[in-house]
Formats: C-alpha cells, sequence, structure tokens
C-alpha cells in the first residue's frame, strides 16, 4: 500500500501541472477572469477526482499521458462546481480551501463567469484528448451527463429544494440526491480513466459499483465533518449545514448511524474492488481517505 501512496503522490503533482497549463495565462486580457479561474482551480483542493481518474485508468492499463486530459477535465467541472456553489444565491459562503470564495476575492459577476469559463475549457481539453475518435466521444458523454440534469447540477436542484426543510427529506431520497451531487461526479472520474485503459463492461460495471459507494461515503464523511470539524482544518466554513437546516445523513439517522453507514460503504468498495485484485490498490486507498479524511 505504500507503493499506492507513492502513486497517489506522483498523480497528485501531475494533475497540479497539468491543470497549470490548462488555464489561461493570467497576463493576456480579460486578466481579472484569468486570475479568478486560477483563484478557484490552484489554491489546493484535495484532487480526488482526478486521483480517480488516474487510478482507475493505471489499473486498467492506460497509458498515463492519456488519462491528463480527463483528469483536468474532471477537476474543471468540480472547481466549476464550487464556484457556483459558493455564490450567495446558492450556499453563500465566504471561504473554499482556507482561501476566500471567487466572489469574495473578486466580484460576484467574475464569480459566475468563472465558473462558466471553467466548464467550458473542461469540454475543451476533454476534446483534445490523445485517444481514438471513440473513447474521445465516450468521454465527452460520460463527463456531460455527469455534469448536467442527471447529475450534479440535479442534485444541486434538490440540495437546494431541501434546505430549511432538511429533516422532510426521506434517507432514500438524501442518497438520491447525493447519487447526483456528488456521486455523478466521482462516479465519471473512474470510468473515463476505465475507459482510456479500454475497460470490458463487467469491469465498469465493478467500478461504477465502487463509485457509487465511493461517492455516498464521501457524503456521508462530509456531513460528519461539517459537525465535527473546525473551519480552520476543512478550509471552508464549519457547522453550516446544521445552521442553514440542510439534509444530512447526522440529521436524518443520527451521528452513530451515520458512522456505521460509512463502515458499510467501505466494504461495498472493497468487494467492488476484489476482482482486480492488487491492480486497484491506489483506488482502495483512495476509498479509505475519503472515509477516513479530516478535511
Amino acid at each position: 500500500m505504500t507503493s499506492a501512496m507513492s502513486d497517489l503522490t506522483g498523480w497528485r503533482e501531475r494533475a497540479d501541472a497539468a491543470l497549470a497549463r490548462a488555464l489561461p495565462d493570467p497576463s493576456l486580457p480579460p486578466q481579472r477572469l484569468s486570475a479568478a479561474m486560477r483563484h478557484a482551480v490552484l489554491l489546493g483542493g484535495k484532487r480526488m477526482r482526478p486521483l480517480l481518474v488516474y487510478a482507475s485508468g493505471v489499473a486498467l492499463g492506460a497509458n498515463v499521458e492519456s488519462l491528463d486530459a480527463p483528469a483536468v477535465a474532471v477537476e474543471l467541472i468540480h472547481a466549476y462546481s464550487l464556484v457556483h456553489d459558493d455564490l450567495p444565491a446558492m450556499d453563500d459562503d465566504a471561504l473554499r480551501r482556507g482561501q476566500p470564495t471567487v466572489h469574495v476575492a473578486f466580484d460576484e459577476a467574475t464569480a459566475i463567469l468563472a465558473g462558466d469559463a471553467l466548464q467550458s475549457l473542461a469540454f475543451e481539453v476533454l476534446a483534445d484528448a490523445p485517444v481514438s475518435d471513440a473513447i474521445r466521444v465516450s468521454l465527452l458523454r460520460t463527463l456531460a451527463i455527469a455534469s448536467g440534469v442527471g447529475g450534479m447540477c440535479g442534485g444541486q436542484a434538490l440540495d437546494l429544494a431541501a434546505t430549511g426543510n432538511g429533516t422532510a427529506i426521506s434517507v432514500a431520497d438524501l442518497e438520491r440526491l447525493h447519487a447526483l451531487k456528488t456521486g455523478a461526479l466521482i462516479r465519471a472520474a473512474v470510468r473515463m480513466g476505465a475507459l482510456c485503459g479500454g475497460a470490458s463492461s463487467t469491469e465498469l460495471d465493478a467500478l461504477d459499483r465502487y463509485a457509487d459507494a465511493l461517492g455516498l461515503a464521501f457524503q456521508v464523511r462530509d456531513d460528519i465533518l461539517d459537525i465535527e470539524g473546525n473551519s480552520a482544518t476543512l478550509g471552508k466554513t464549519a457547522g453550516k449545514d446544521v445552521a442553514q437546516d440542510k439534509a444530512t445523513f447526522p440529521a436524518l439517522i443520527g451521528l452513530e448511524a451515520s458512522r456505521a453507514r460509512l463502515q458499510e460503504l467501505g466494504a461495498a468498495m472493497t468487494a467492488a474492488l476484489a476482482p482486480f485484485g492488487a491492480r486497484a490498490d491506489a483506488l482502495a486507498a483512495l476509498g479509505r481517505l475519503a472515509i477516513e479524511r479530516d478535511r
């Protein structure tokens, strides 16, 4: 497992470098917009989604160079979603990754444009991926579906509808909400890496089960950290879920049951990865990080 952690460190550095190359030159106009985009992307973050691209792709035998584009693209979509999620009209947060959110550091209009531009850039990068035309189309379709009304945006709409009435939603509906808002992009990251490695339908099904469990585990842990964590460690405002009466797992089933659900999801990830053996060590390590993280 030491080797897997070493791989993750190297892939994170690779993703950071690729993201920096993909973003617009801040010395060229429109400088303010370019600076806002770089602020949104380059000031830290766990890079979970790019790491999942690399981990699943390498597990399936993909050339690491072919994974840079989907790794960058999925992180750009994630960054854009955070910029918009932090806006006053959405979650209204002033802190992200330990830094002022984009609309605070710049202004609200620039933040909206930065999010829009990051989304467009994601598909531009993916359209130039050094893979076959068939795989490129599959990558574009996978990311588009995960980002839209049947994925992240749809989940955010459900989340907004539940905010202020957080205990009125059922656990099943909450899991569906997070399967869209958080899980869809995580699933897309895993699937895009596997597609670059020529995964079979059986392998894709197993990786989808892993990703579904990981996405939900990530959100359950997020809900727990909002209660138990602090803003300095989290890099974002702690306690906001309770203050806004958001639908969360601790609110519906309690902290202990939420921790037990995490363990169940960890077991589901282990079972899904079993057919891959040691090839999936990095994916297994990312699953543990999602469950055990403190930020």
